[in-house]
């Protein structure tokens, strides 16, 4: 019988991994008035309350997301793979880059693989890891990696560790809608490496290809979107993040292409995970266990029968008996199963003893280590957390080196030092799509160390906030405009929070003259955005406001749940399922949404009155006369708005079903056909009825999409007319709601879903953020650091309602916006000072060549869903729409390796 290895950490270390630990200085390190970004002491700031401290050697990886890591048997290389169109190989004793592998195209239909070794081998510029799967075959003389186009990319590797792209396969086609192409995802080699098991994650099924010819021998039907594979004797375990699939009479939701998930009947969110159990000798798939929700990345004992799912949308693992494959215990990776979800346990590693259990958890940045107890599985123990870098995906253990690898999906770019001019001396800035990946390979930690290591964690997570949210409401307090504690008495009796579309501070109010802003690369100023700056003047211009996403597909998850999940961040890679920003088709998916619920879950659970209009509902605009061709164009509907003419039907549905009872039906959310008069003509209607009768809702959500623009395509609206039509809108809106009788007891939030459309000298991540109530401070400047977050956070505070979860627990609350004392003067809109209906000229009419092609490319961009056309694209013919083709582009916004396809 094994010994269990002794317990390491005293029951006060344990302690320190409770949300409750507010013994912990949380000032060190401080981050309330730090910019967001790398500090001067080595440590990162993020924009979701969170700092960075890794343990150990840092490999950074510049324009990368790795989220897939692998060691040769012999050890001589480690090898990582992600969002870029390489793989990068790794010397792990000296931590640097050695080599960076394109990858090999599909060979012709009629040969498996090149005649000879010195073939030239054709390159794919196109492709990029998917959502996991990266293996040496036994021999280490083979990498094998799932390209996200479906095939799979086979690498040769000689004895020294060089790697070459030798060729790739095709994987057998999903044929999913509107996606025929399978998206390959967990791999794994039976031990003589003359098979290799593929999951398909868009079809559903598990793949046994034959290792010489690349042909697909047998196929399985496993559970909902498969996302790891691991061999255990003559059995293969497959883990599915969507669990079971459905059956007749199952509630379900969209998951993505098409397909569906089983969802729970209060929230609509996927509600299960599962593995799959395939006999690979009778070749029969025996059985289908129950896991947590995302059932992700797998772990065998290389020693014992278990195996180690981790449920990332439950912050559990579960432990699997392979002998009678059932789960025999649960183990939390967070300190207690009753604290906030918060941890995303997502990929996991043990060490050759089978002894310790390595743990990724992405949402807090460590690696939890485990005692695993293999006589009573379900006496292991978390023992202590291992700080990394930001959102490790993937992990390893090198047991020749004693060393532990964690791949860090994201990271905070360098700033550069120069960006080749501009207003503000020495100025730096970015995009957020400057991805900036990392490993953190450290030593397994002594005892005293992995406290200490502990303790940190505790730190940069800001447990003691967490703690502080949680409080209990005290008895005979005094109403304030944000009450001290949740459940206290609130001067605010309404809160109206809009979501506006990928600006950042300095492209929109980078004139403004105050605060850390740079004029020079401010291309809507108060000469198109003039209730922007009159709002920031009269209220609360705020400096140092981030959004917690970098795109929609994360932003919209950010603005309404606080929380990203595993199956989002490792999405990145072309969204093949989808892109769950829950505004059209292949837009709205239960798999993306995290477990602890949205911001309108909370609401309704909680009593507090809500009005949705356009948030996560798709669009439709149509002719009212059935028998008239084509759809309604921006013209159109600009002319229906104006003349009041009802030729044009404005409507939606709901992409998460909770939303129908609160939702008006008739609004029209993302839709940039549809003017953003219309939707402040429609909430200012409904106001006024509100106002007859006296009641208006206590949360209102208002989708506010037209800032977002089309760039210079023909027949839409030029960029300036569509800042100007969201910008007029936000301030009549404000207008309306502060002329109502419900002002005196009303706050205004409104803040961009993400910034990726634009470029800061601060950050790529700081955006423009507003509020606005009789309790708001007047023409004050706010620099602390705030986001996404800090939003719902104080929204939750004034509504009584609890944090849905670790982000927005430890948010700060935007006490410093507002006053005691009201001033009810209302807000005056601006008028537009650009035509709303001035039109991109057509391509012939154009006489600059750039500025003609800039046309010519935006009208075979797709704006139809958000956020579908390439960023950088889309960013560089704004600049020049605005500035003219003389002035340069700010080359320092570009990301390394940038996507063009993060928005298909």
């Amino acid at each position: 019988m094994l010994r269990r290895p002794q317990r390491l950490l005293s029951s006060f270390a344990i302690l320190l991994l409770a949300v409750g630990a507010g013994a912990l200085d949380a000032a060190a390190p401080a981050a309330d008035n730090a910019k967001v970004g790398p500090q001067p002491n080595g440590q990162g700031v993020t924009p979701v309350n969170q700092i960075l401290t890794p343990h150990g050697r840092q490999l950074h990886l510049p324009g990368m997301r790795p989220q897939a890591v692998a060691l040769s048997p012999n050890g001589r290389i480690l090898v990582t793979a992600g969002k870029t169109n390489e793989i990068v190989v790794v010397d792990p004793d000296r931590a640097v880059v050695v080599q960076r592998v394109a990858l090999p195209a599909k060979l012709p239909e009629n040969r498996s693989q090149p005649e000879t070794k010195q073939a030239v081998v054709p390159t794919d510029t196109d492709g990029q890891l998917s959502y996991n799967g990266l293996i040496f075959s036994p021999q280490g003389d083979r990498l094998y990696m799932s390209d996200v186009n479906g095939s799979i990319k086979v690498f040769d590797v000689d004895d020294s560790g060089h790697v070459e792209p030798s060729f790739a396969w095709s994987v057998p086609d999903a044929n999913a809608p509107r996606r025929k192409a399978e998206a390959p995802s967990g791999l794994a080699v039976s031990t003589d490496g003359s098979r290799l098991y593929v999951c398909g994650n868009l079809s559903n099924r598990l793949f046994e290809l034959d290792t010489d010819t690349g042909e697909a021998l047998r196929v399985f039907d496993v559970g909902v979107a498969p996302f790891d594979v691991v061999l255990m004797g003559e059995k293969a375990y497959v883990s599915n993040w969507g669990g079971r699939r459905p059956e007749q009479g199952d509630l379900t939701g969209p998951a993505g292409r098409g397909t569906v998930v089983r969802v729970d009947p209060v929230r609509h969110i996927a509600s299960e995970g599962s593995v799959s159990v395939v006999d690979l000798a009778s070749g029969q798939v025996r059985n289908e266990i129950i896991t947590g929700r995302h059932a992700s990345g797998l772990a065998s004992s290389p020693a014992h029968p278990y195996l180690i799912c981790c449920n990332s949308e439950s912050d559990h693992l579960s432990v699997i008996d392979t002998r009678t494959d059932s789960v025999v215990a649960t183990l939390w990776t967070k300190a207690s199963p009753a604290d906030l979800l918060g941890a995303a346990p997502n990929a996991a590693a043990f060490d050759a003893a089978g002894r310790r259990l390595y743990v990724a958890n992405g949402s807090q940045n460590a690696v939890a280590v485990f005692d695993f107890d293999a006589d009573e599985p379900e006496e292991s123990k978390l023992i202590g957390l291992v700080p990394v870098g930001w959102y490790p995906g993937a992990v390893l253990v090198d047991d020749a080196r004693n060393t532990v690898v964690a791949a860090n999906i994201k990271g905070l770019a360098e700033r550069p030092k120069d960006y080749g001019g501009g207003a503000v001396p020495d100025a730096k800035g970015f995009n957020s799509h400057h991805y900036h990946g990392s490993l953190s390979l450290f030593e397994i930690p002594a005892d005293e160390q992995l406290a200490e290591l502990s303790e940190q964690v505790s730190r940069n997570l800001r447990t003691p906030r967490i703690a502080d949210a949680l409080l209990p409401a005290r008895p005979d307090q005094s109403p304030r405009p944000i009450p001290e504690r949740i459940g206290e008495p609130s001067l605010i009796k309404h809160v109206v929070y809009i979501i506006k579309e990928n600006r950042t501070f300095d492209q929109v109010l980078g004139k403004i003259g105050r605060g850390d802003c740079d004029p020079s690369l401010c291309i809507f100023g108060p000469e198109i955005a003039p209730n922007h700056y009159k709002i920031a003047r009269d209220f609360v211009l705020l400096d140092n406001t981030y959004c917690c996403g970098i795109l929609s597909a994360d932003g919209h998850q950010w603005s309404t749940t606080a929380y990203s999940t595993d199956y989002m961040e490792k999405s990145f890679a072309g969204f093949p399922r989808s892109y769950p920003d829950g505004m059209g088709v292949d837009e709205d998916d239960a798999l993306a949404y995290a477990s602890s619920g949205f911001l309108w879950d909370s609401a309704i659970k909680h009593g507090v009155s809500i009005r949705n209009y356009g948030e996560f509902m798709g669009p439709s605009v149509r002719w009212r006369d059935p028998n008239r061709q084509g759809s309604p164009d921006f013209t159109a509907c600009y002319q229906a708005w104006k003349n009041g003419t009802d030729d044009v039907v404005f409507a939606c549905w709901p992409s998460v079903e909770t939303l129908r009872d609160i939702s008006p039906l008739d609004y029209v959310g993302w839709e940039m056909s549809v003017p953003d008069q219309y939707r402040a003509d429609f909430v200012l209607r409904e106001l006024a009825e509100f106002e007859k009768k006296g009641e208006y809702p206590r949360l209102t959500i208002i989708c506010l999409p037209n800032d977002h623009a089309s760039g210079t395509r023909p027949g839409c609206p030029t960029p300036a007319a569509c800042i100007a039509d969201n910008d007029l809108a936000f301030g009549r809106i404000l207008e309306g709601l502060s002329h109502s009788k419900f002002w005196p007891e009303m706050a205004v939030f409104a803040i961009e879903d993400d910034p990726q459309a634009g470029w800061d000298h601060v950050s790529g991540y700081r955006t423009i953020a507003f509020c606005a109530s009789p309790y708001a401070k007047r023409g004050a400047l706010v620099s602390t650091q705030y986001n996404t977050t800090s939003v719902l956070r104080t929204i939750e505070q004034i509504l009584g309602l609890p944090p849905m979860n670790q982000f927005d627990a430890s948010a700060t609350p935007m006490f410093d916006c507002f006053v005691d004392e009201p001033d009810p003067t209302p807000y005056d809109a601006a008028p537009a000072l650009v035509p709303l209906d001035q039109m991109n000229p057509d391509p012939a009419a154009i006489t600059d060549p750039v500025l003609r092609e800039d046309a010519l490319v935006s009208a075979s961009l797709d704006f139809e869903g958000v956020d579908r056309a390439p960023e950088d694209v889309l960013n560089r013919i704004l600049w020049r729409a605005m500035r003219g083709t003389s002035e340069p582009y700010p080359e320092w916004a570009i990301t390394a390796g940038a996507d063009e396809d993060d928005d298909d």
